[in-house]
């Protein structure tokens, strides 16, 4: 990758205010610290900013987003075009009233969780069990232990691709499992939740056994990615993976976790294609042993590393 892009917005919006970095590497961004570089990475310095990036962008170039890097692999190769990743100064703020929260998309869920139990706020407990930020849990509608996104939105708010300031009501979300039919091109940036009175020490207790949980249950202080699969309907993905015979299996550095087959970890400095790969063959085997099609619920941008290149 060049300069190229990097040089030629900085020529179309020169009053950017934001960081703007070439060749800028994104392993260290991730949860799997693995993969290839941004060709540009662009942290706004605010709404504006991202706005006025976005319109001065030539439409032919890609735009990707990424939050935590928790649920992200980054190919080998890099990704082309634009990265944004929104930064906590700007876009990390909580402010309550009453039983709702406005809250920034790069606030971690877990910090949400925790802002509403100490408001008394009942109903948020859940994201206290996810690894990720609140932009991809609108994107996704990311839900754990009973609970998802989509129980607690009021409406969301972000930039489409023409710099053009959108919101959008619960209903327009369109949420489904896993999956949020808001326009592919708009790049949230802050969510309207509402809650519901409740005792705060009961509330901390849930979140203290949510917590318990996934602690128990998931590899959490491994280089992961989170859930890997999304739970077919009317199965869990883990209890096909380990009857499919994956558990600990593993391709190159990378490896189906032990202790929760659902979640693969990097062992041994994986690269990329080692994570993808093994992904590729679970989801083989899965559907040889049981006829059940598994679908990525982790995240894949970027390209490949050139032949025989990591």
């Amino acid at each position: 990758m060049t300069t190229q892009l990097h040089d030629s917005i900085r020529a179309a919006a020169p009053d950017l205010r934001g960081r703007l970095l070439a060749n800028q590497p994104l392993a260290d961004l991730t949860w799997f610290r693995v993969g290839g570089p941004a060709e540009v990475l662009f942290t706004p310095a605010d709404e504006e900013d991202l706005a006025r990036l976005l319109a001065a962008l030539d439409p032919a170039v890609p735009v990707t987003v990424i939050g935590l890097g928790s649920n992200l692999i980054v190919r080998d190769g890099g990704v082309p075009g634009v990265v944004v990743r929104l930064g906590g100064r700007a876009f990390g703020g909580i402010d309550i009233d009453g039983d709702t929260l406005r809250v920034g998309t790069a606030v971690p869920d877990m910090r949400l969780a925790k802002a509403a139990a100490e408001a008394g706020l009942d109903g948020l407990a859940f994201f206290r069990g996810i690894p990720g930020s609140v932009g991809g849990a609108l994107r996704m509608n990311a839900g754990a232990h009973g609970g998802e996104t989509t129980d607690v939105l009021v409406e969301a708010r972000g930039i489409d691709r023409r710099g053009n300031l959108r919101s959008f009501t619960h209903a327009e979300m369109g949420f489904t499992y896993r999956h949020s039919a808001a326009p592919e091109d708009v790049i949230f940036t802050s969510a309207l939740f509402r809650g519901r009175l409740g005792d705060r020490a009961a509330i901390e207790a849930e979140m203290e056994r949510v917590t318990a949980a996934r602690e128990a249950a998931q590899p959490i202080r491994e280089r992961t990615g989170g859930s890997t699969f999304k739970n077919p309907p009317g199965a869990k993905a883990w209890q096909l993976v380990d009857q499919a015979g994956c558990r600990g299996l593993a391709v190159g550095g990378a490896q189906v976790s032990e202790m929760h087959c659902n979640f693969l970890i990097n062992r041994d400095n994986a690269t990329a294609a080692d994570i993808e790969g093994l992904g590729e063959e679970v989801r083989r085997r899965v559907r040889e042993t049981s006829g059940v099609e598994l679908h990525w619920e982790i995240k894949r941008i970027g390209i490949d590393a050139p032949s025989g290149k990591a």
